[in-house]
């Protein structure tokens, strides 16, 4: 009977486990810009941060397997400095469902330049939030908290903290990584105003505490309320881009506020093109205002050039 007792136990524990991984998160390495080197090496390196992004369990709470988060982290090796050495960017996405429809929201695009690291085939790659130990592993579970967060934030206000809090450990703990070309690292203040410090630094800023509603407004008020009514759910969505507003006019150069426009400026369109004519027009002022350098695109709105992305939705 204690014998019964036990493996029952290692096996609701193993449940607890499996049910507690959160990601779905797709990854591909693209290396061919490297000639000369053994292909292999790459395959093994996909199939472990595979393995290092969706085995581990990144919170306390469990997760159905239709519950995971849906990302994807493409890597791009534009240069091999030594035998195990590398210089890449990356680029990184996360999706979250909208309630009622079959339609996947993008909720965090991003693409990351600065991306500096090592790999030996066959080696266990390690990861400490104490310490800087693999800058590969770092940066990787960085952006693992930064998908958590985000997509928290739009299912509950602020709710992403814990892991953007986690996310800022790393790069405290990071700021002596090897930097690119021996330039940036992608973790330190001075270098850029769109990196790594800077995306987790203005979430977590409370001046810019206006964003972390507008996700929530924008994703819960707006387009999960759209599948019972488009209009309400449009206005809502409206509403909230009145808080990117504000925020823009406390500082204009932030990187929430381009990785936001960056990843829902196509969506925007979409939803406003079959909207009424003076809430076209009060969005449009908005989205001008704040971001300009797509100005143009936005008078799609009005123009009807458009198609809609899914009907369940908009």
């Amino acid at each position: 009977m204690k014998h019964l007792f036990l493996l029952f136990a290692a096996l609701f524990i193993s449940v607890q486990l499996i049910n507690a991984q959160e990601l779905r998160c797709n990854i591909s390495v693209n290396a061919s810009k490297i000639t000369g080197a053994n292909r292999e090496i790459f395959r093994s390196m996909q199939m472990d941060l595979y393995e290092f992004m969706n085995n581990r369990a990144w919170t306390n709470h469990s997760f159905k397997n239709n519950e995971k988060i849906e990302c994807s982290i493409n890597i791009q090796i534009n240069r091999q400095v030594s035998s195990d050495e590398y210089e890449a960017f990356l680029t990184v996405q996360s999706k979250r469902p909208v309630y009622g429809s079959s339609y996947r929201t993008t909720v965090l695009n991003i693409r990351d330049e600065y991306f500096r690291f090592n790999y030996q085939e066959f080696q266990p790659i390690e990861f400490s939030e104490t310490g800087n130990k693999d800058n590969l592993t770092s940066v990787l579970a960085y952006y693992a908290y930064m998908i958590l967060g985000y997509d928290y934030d739009t299912f509950s206000q602020e709710g992403g903290t814990e892991y953007f809090e986690r996310a800022r450990i790393i790069v405290n703990e990071s700021q002596n990584a090897p930097a690119v070309g021996g330039n940036s690292n992608g973790w330190r203040a001075f270098e850029s105003d769109y990196n790594r410090y800077w995306l987790v630094d203005n979430v977590l800023n409370k001046s810019y505490t206006p964003f972390r509603q507008l996700m929530y407004d924008y994703h819960r008020k707006g387009l999960d309320k759209m599948a019972e009514s488009v209009d309400e759910g449009r206005a809502n969505i409206a509403e909230s881009l009145k808080l990117i507003q504000k925020v823009f006019r406390t500082r204009t150069r932030l990187y929430i506020t381009q990785q936001f426009f960056d990843t829902k400026s196509s969506e925007l369109i979409n939803i406003f093109s079959k909207s009424y004519p003076d809430e076209q027009e009060r969005v449009v002022k908005i989205l001008t205002e704040c971001d300009p350098s797509n100005a143009a695109k936005y008078e799609k709105i009005t123009s009807g050039e458009n198609s809609v992305i899914d009907e369940d939705v908009f």
